[in-house]
């Protein structure tokens, strides 16, 4: 199977999954709610929403959405063509699958932007759950919908002690954002590359070699090449 057919693959398998699941909670859970995963107190789904960045965080205003949304874009664009390029310079698999992932996230969030305003009821809190193509039409304009996140994972909870400063006596939680699958997509793309593809930034870096350079070489390497002739000191011209 080519390269690009499995890249393609793994970003049409990761979309689905993020897709499916969003839709599933905008339209069957209300804004808020949370249903424990196989009954973990520490593992939820929490539906929440937000306007664009990942794992819940926010970059305020109406101009700051559409901003992030047109990056959001932009970098989407990088990506296809770069992964391109890396298929055409046969780039093993491992590379390929990362910015596959990072893709794919980046791709699942727009979806989001893009179009939930368009096509969803707002959701409000004990206010009912959202319809899916509204008579009435959607909540926002293009590029102006809320990205729904609903993984939720406080695995420790406690307070600071009274003695650190600034945090002492505080409540912590860990973790504490709420996430979707395409920032769990684009965090694992990034990571591996970070840590079991760390060598590709090598394949990028590649030293410089010079004429100069080569010749002492390839003299050495060859001992019955003539010697080279010292350009500082030319020998007379025979008259």
């Amino acid at each position: 199977m080519k390269s690009s057919t499995k890249v393609g693959m793994l970003i049409f398998l990761v979309l689905l999954l993020d897709q499916a699941i969003k839709i599933g909670v905008k339209t069957h859970m209300e804004y808020g709610s949370e249903i424990h995963i196989l009954g973990l107190d520490w593992a939820l789904l929490h539906f929440v929403e937000n306007n664009g960045m990942a794992f819940g965080w926010d970059l305020g205003g109406e101009y700051g959405k559409l901003a992030l949304s047109l990056f959001r874009i932009a970098a989407v664009i990088f990506l296809i063509i770069f992964i391109r390029q890396l298929i055409q310079e046969k780039i093993r698999f491992g590379v390929l699958a990362s910015f596959g992932l990072i893709l794919a996230g980046a791709l699942g969030n727009i979806i989001d932007s893009a179009f939930y305003g368009l096509i969803f009821s707002p959701s409000y809190y004990h206010g009912g759950v959202a319809t899916l193509f509204p008579a009435e039409g959607g909540y926002a304009g293009f590029l102006h919908g809320k990205v729904v996140d609903m993984l939720y994972f406080p695995i420790w909870q406690g307070v600071y002690p009274a003695w650190l400063p600034l945090l002492g006596g505080k409540d912590y939680f860990f973790f504490k954002p709420v996430f979707n699958i395409a920032d769990v997509s684009i965090t694992v793309g990034v990571l591996n590359i970070l840590i079991f593809q760390r060598d590709f930034f090598r394949y990028y870096q590649k030293e410089e070699t010079t004429p100069s350079a080569i010749i002492p070489a390839a003299v050495e390497n060859n001992p019955d090449l003539p010697e080279a002739p010292d350009l500082n000191n030319p020998p007379n011209n025979p008259q």
